[in-house]
């Protein structure tokens, strides 16, 4: 989770992300440039990360800015941040950016290899996929089964690979309290998806939290 490039943040920060996004509601063009300015390069170290590829990661950037572009409406301010509210969507369309380049390439391979030679593999390859999607929705669900303040401080931790101190910054609240918010989320967490996957999800969230 390292490799995500963060900028630094300010404490004004969090209001100027407000000011961006009501010049965007109001149909301000240049806003619009403003906020791709501001938040390209986090946006695109996480999409990178879960693409591995440099067009593609551009291309879900350009998809994630022109959807803020078309509906700023869908961005609501009492659940959150908009800083993690951009990284969140980044990284749902990186995935399923990931998932439309592996069903191509399935599709490719059954068509140029032989069934016989490849179906073990391809078999393999397909359980772990279900299982990932599994893991991956029961996260995603669990995440919006906590309040705001716990899932906005996970989903900057364990989407945008942000640090305790790093998620106080973006969010403008004092580290001990954002501590204290993983703590409780994970905990939750732990309560509505068992042990395994809560502690799983929780280790990543706090990975590198006290660097």
């Amino acid at each position: 989770m390292g490799l995500v490039t963060r900028p630094p943040r300010r404490a004004e920060d969090a209001a100027a992300d407000a000011e961006l996004v009501r010049r965007v509601q109001a149909g301000d063009r240049g806003a619009i440039d403003d906020l791709y300015d501001r938040f390209r390069r986090p946006a695109f170290a996480l999409a990178r990360r879960v693409l591995a590829d440099d067009t593609l990661a551009e291309d879900v950037l350009q998809d994630v800015f022109l959807a803020v572009w078309k509906d700023p409406g869908a961005f609501d301010g009492a659940r959150g941040s908009f800083a993690s509210w951009l990284l969140a969507m980044v990284h749902h369309k990186a995935v399923d950016a990931v998932r439309r380049e592996e069903s191509h390439r399935r599709r490719q391979t059954r068509a140029e290899d032989d069934l016989r030679l490849t179906e073990p593999t391809a078999h393999g390859d397909v359980e772990d996929e279900a299982a990932d999607r599994v893991v991956a929705e029961r996260v995603r669900k669990a995440l919006q089964g906590l309040p705001a303040a716990q899932r906005e401080a996970l989903t900057l931790a364990y989407y945008g690979g942000y640090t305790q101190r790093e998620v106080a910054a973006l969010t403008d609240t004092p580290l001990g309290t954002v501590k204290t918010r993983m703590l409780a989320g994970m905990r939750r967490l732990k309560e509505n998806m068992g042990s395994s996957l809560g502690g799983a999800l929780g280790a990543a969230a706090i990975e590198g939290g006290t660097r």
